[in-house]
């Protein structure tokens, strides 16, 4: 008898209360001990787990509490929700953790500050009832985390955390509670409650702007999900009616007027209009539309009005299509493993059972009071050891680095993305509104040897006559003239010819404005400027030729001017040892002349959305750590996909929300700057690790006795605290260092 594999099934499980790369690891780790996993990988990001299991063997449920077991929150995807339902959902909880960190933050710092500034005999008074309190309901996940940590033989972050401000309370209980125990054996019953608050407060600030970066990354996804109408205009029986987009049937005849967004996909059967693609292409130029060609929900309808078929709807859709990319983008990016917590893997056991060692040694070996003085050296060890400038390592160059960032016109989202731009090795740029201006204007303005008509005289004529039309090319020849100062004159008998130009009369002299095929049509032949025009055409320009009464008058052409800062920019980027690629969704002719232009090598053109999240990956899957930067909805899953998103501040909300980075200024320059930034602060954070870790092998031992049978030397626990704070303070310091950056 034969058995019928069964299909791994792949499930997006929510997970809640990640703070860190190590909380990420333990999640993942507990999933894929899971019998019937094939694979799990979980993204902190995106606060989500998707997990590949076989459903013969597990079941979703079964996950979530695995999930659970760890000491974070997670539930069972609801059945048929779609994406954008998932999302409001994802949206909501992420919102929810920010409010509450926040507020716990706030409270606990509170309380630490006030605590600060409390005589002693009040302190020891008053505020063991409070820190305890602080510990309860602000800091209650760190102890459970850690102890679900403990159960699974492991430790991390949260295991400092716990064990550090644990001991510290426990300590300073006994003394509050028992003075004279410690005074009588000759030590100082010293307490550490404003410590252990402060501590919980200072990371629980942490986490809370961890959480509200990840709401700032949702925005995106947001963004992409409004371009979607919420109602479309469709034709029933002899009259055309309102109804929901989620009533639109395959096969309905939708009705779109001029200003409108497409709702959904499908194909022209009737009318004819200029729709604006943006949000496909990137490209600023609309594209004409006739029956039989195909248009895309959340598209604009800029001039005319048609009616269309629709044919893909729902979760096959382009728009929905795009979302999916951005979800999938999003939840497949591996964030970068923090080297405090790293470090920390190691670190935390191997304290702990220094611990454990300086208790027993102290208690076997001391000659007075060897129970007391074995606590002491063991909670010194443990104070010592506390996170706090391990902790600040990196969270304090992040600080200074985005800082900085900002004043050079680099808005960089938290340290991951700081972390990820440092080993870029490619950079690709899109091209229009990225490399271009992003808005056509006229560059050539030529008119035929011996001609009486001045350029000048040509271009007011021909403006006149399109300030009548609605085509993208009249607006950009109207707007240039306007410019100049030039005084346009009405125009008369104008007509649009679909697809070839617009003819009118313009001070007694009939115009005619288009391609060669308009011109043909009145017996004007283009050959004395048909050289000049294919050259402008192999630069990546738009010839459009001028007839004036029957007899060729001229010739302009209008194209997206590349910045004027995009060569310098590009060629710093090359000089830093980085590869350049163009990728555009516009012809490979035009992207050539402008990578001729701006100086870079390698071109890829023709491509939607989808193709560039490919080119990404195929990039990726080579060894190559990209840097994306674009600036229209087109790319944001480009921008999700890329291991570093940089969006052009002058672009669209969703891809400046679905990047990494954000330029300001909409300057290429400001890559070369923030991969700059990023490699200076790399080093920042590896110097204040090793400070912050080179004190705690130093001052371990010290806390431990080493130096006691030579020179009667202990570290109590008020220096093991003071020997903490200076080691915060020397890595505070360093990341100061950040703020005079200078990058050429």
């Amino acid at each position: 008898m034969t058995t019928t594999a069964v299909e791994p099934v792949k499930v997006t499980i929510p997970v809640g209360g990640m703070t860190c790369a190590g909380c990420q690891a333990g999640v993942q780790n507990a999933l894929q001990r899971q019998p019937g996993v094939v694979d799990a990988s979980v993204n902190l990001m995106t606060g989500s787990a998707a997990v590949t299991y076989d459903p013969a063997v597990t079941r979703p449920e079964a996950l979530v509490e695995a999930i659970r077991e760890t000491g974070y929150e997670a539930e069972v995807p609801a059945a048929g929700r779609t994406a954008f339902e998932e999302q409001e959902v994802r949206d909501h909880a992420q919102e929810e953790e920010f409010k509450e960190l926040r507020a716990k933050a706030l409270v606990s710092g509170a309380v630490g500050l006030l605590a600060m500034f409390l005589p002693m005999p009040l302190m020891m008074t008053l505020m063991a009832p409070v820190a305890l309190a602080v510990m309860v309901w602000a800091g209650r996940h760190f102890y459970v985390r850690a102890w679900k940590s403990f159960r699974h033989h492991s430790a991390d972050m949260n295991t400092l955390i716990a064990v550090g401000t644990g001991a510290a309370f426990l300590y300073s209980v006994i003394a509050t509670a028992a003075p004279g125990f410690f005074l009588r054996r000759g030590l100082q019953p010293d307490v550490y409650y404003e410590a252990v608050v402060m501590i919980i407060a200072l990371i629980l600030a942490g986490n809370a702007l961890e959480a509200r970066a990840k709401i700032r990354t949702s925005a995106a996804l947001r963004g992409l999900i409004a371009l979607q109408p919420k109602t479309a205009r469709v034709l029933r029986g002899d009259s055309e009616m309102d109804i929901p987009i989620e009533e639109v049937r395959s096969g309905d005849t939708v009705v779109v007027r001029p200003g409108d967004r497409v709702p959904v996909d499908g194909e022209v059967v009737s009318g004819a209009s200029a729709v604006d693609e943006s949000m496909l292409t990137g490209e600023s130029m609309p594209v004409e539309k006739g029956p039989g060609d195909r248009v895309i929900g959340g598209t604009i309808n800029r001039t005319g009005a048609f009616r269309y078929r629709a044919t893909t709807l729902g979760a096959d859709s382009m728009l929905a299509r795009i979302v999916q990319l951005m979800r999938e983008a999003q939840g497949s990016r591996a964030p970068i493993q923090r080297l405090a917590d790293r470090i920390s893997a190691v670190f935390v056991p191997v304290v702990l059972q220094i611990a454990v060692v300086t208790f027993v040694v102290w208690f076997v070996a001391a000659d007075q009071a060897p129970a007391v003085r074995a606590f002491a050296a063991a909670v010194a060890v443990l104070i010592i050891a506390c996170p706090c400038a391990m902790g600040l390592a990196v969270p304090t160059a992040v600080m200074v680095a985005t800082g900085r960032g900002a004043e050079l016109g680099a808005l960089i989202k938290g340290g991951e993305a700081l972390q990820r731009a440092g080993d870029v090795t490619h950079v690709v740029l899109d091209k229009t509104g990225t490399v271009t201006e992003g808005r056509p204007t006229v560059t050539d303005v030529v008119v035929p040897p011996g001609s009486t008509r001045s350029a000048e005289d040509l271009l007011r004529l021909v403006a006149s006559l399109e300030a009548s039309s609605e085509h993208p090319l009249a607006d950009a020849i109207v707007r240039y003239a306007k410019d100049l100062g030039l005084k346009l004159s009405p125009a008369e008998a104008f007509q649009s010819v679909t697809g070839r130009g617009a003819v009118a009369v313009v001070e007694g002299s009939a115009l005619a404005v288009g391609n060669e095929a308009l011109l043909a049509d009145y017996a004007v032949a283009v050959d004395p400027l048909r050289a000049e025009a294919e050259r402008l055409s192999s630069e990546g320009r738009t010839p459009i030729y001028v007839a004036a009464d029957g007899a060729l008058a001229g010739l302009l052409a209008v194209a997206d001017p590349i910045k004027t800062t995009s060569r310098q920019a590009i060629a710093r980027l090359k000089g830093m040892g980085l590869q350049v690629v163009l990728l555009t969704g516009d012809n490979r002719r035009t992207a050539e002349a402008v990578a001729r232009e701006a100086g870079v090598d390698r071109v890829v053109a023709g491509v939607l959305p989808d193709g560039k999240v490919e080119e990404i990956r195929r990039l990726q899957n080579e060894g190559a750590v990209v840097a994306m930067v674009g600036d229209g909805i087109n790319d944001a899953p480009a921008l999700a996909q890329a291991d570093v998103g940089i969006a052009v501040g002058s672009g669209t909300d969703v891809a400046i929300e679905a990047s990494d980075v954000t330029l300001m200024r909409g300057d290429l320059s400001g890559v070369a700057d923030a991969i700059a930034l990023s490699r200076r602060t790399m080093r920042t954070m590896k110097q204040n690790l090793f400070w912050a870790f080179i004190y705690n092998v130093v001052g371990i031992p010290v806390a431990a006795g080493v130096l006691y049978p030579v020179f009667g030397l202990l570290l109590s626990p008020i220096l093991a605290s003071a020997a903490m704070a200076f080691s915060s303070v020397s890595v505070v310091t360093n990341s100061l260092r950040l703020r005079r950056a200078r990058f050429a």
